[in-house]
């Protein structure tokens, strides 16, 4: 009796009806929470001394339990990994949180080295510099990876939160992408004035915060450096899905 090919898309099908037998709204009520929750923590953490050390470290313990609880919620993808075709959308998408994993993991650890309140009783006195530069990387690493994912499910999660999408007009359409058009242009200034490129490949080991900026101010350049990779990772979910269609259709 022959086999039956697995795709990719019919092992996504089978994770999404898994979990919504016998578990239905609840279990996209916790998904929805836990993901609002990793964004308002990830825009805390970079903070980092406008918040205090104290804080940085509670809201990075925080990040870890909702990374975990995150990942324990959608480990069925990971049940999937080796099964069906790698077509291009899914070899950037699994590549993006396998990278995100690794680098949150690195975070933690060199986090966990550097405390000087909630992990100092572990009294880790050694590779203090090493983890420093670990630590500054994949905070800004983190916080890319992460707003590209959320760009690359943006469709599910707009549909989750709005179950009517025919009432959008083309003009409301529109508007939407303007607006989502503007974050990111101010989001590439943001970048660059915030100068996340010199953080991210170590051209300077230490970040430079204004303590006379109001916080306000802060959370508007990142929130715009988050909407640009959320831009970014939404259009090019997009143009992936086209190529894997087209080359599906050959």
């Amino acid at each position: 009796m022959p086999m039956k090919q697995l795709s990719w898309d019919g092992c996504s099908e089978s994770i999404k009806k898994r979990h919504m037998i016998g578990k239905g709204m609840p279990m996209k009520k916790w998904r929805m929470i836990i993901d609002i929750g990793m964004t308002a923590v990830l825009l805390g953490l970079m903070a980092y001394s406008l918040i205090g050390e104290l804080m940085h470290e509670i809201l990075g313990t925080a990040m870890i339990i909702l990374f975990t609880a995150h990942h324990v919620l959608n480990r069925r993808w990971f049940g999937v990994l080796f099964k069906g075709k790698y077509r291009a959308f899914r070899i950037f998408q699994t590549a993006v949180v396998l990278l995100m994993v690794v680098s949150v993991i690195a975070s933690a650890v060199s986090g966990i080295v550097l405390s000087q309140h909630l992990y100092r009783f572990l009294k880790i006195s050694k590779g203090a510099s090493i983890a420093r530069s670990v630590h500054l990387v994949c905070a800004y690493l983190n916080y890319i990876l992460m707003s590209l994912h959320l760009g690359l499910h943006w469709n599910a999660m707009i549909a989750a939160m709005r179950k009517d999408r025919k009432g959008e007009t083309v003009t409301g359409r529109w508007i939407s992408r303007l607006l989502a058009a503007g974050i990111a242009g101010y989001g590439i200034y943001a970048f660059f004035r915030r100068q996340i490129e010199e953080y991210l490949f170590l051209r300077t080991h230490f970040v430079f915060f204004d303590d006379s900026e109001p916080l306000i101010f802060f959370f508007i350049d990142y929130l715009a450096i988050m909407g640009l990779f959320v831009f970014i990772g939404h259009y090019l979910a997009g143009w992936l899905k086209r190529l894997d269609k087209k080359g599906h259709s050959k």
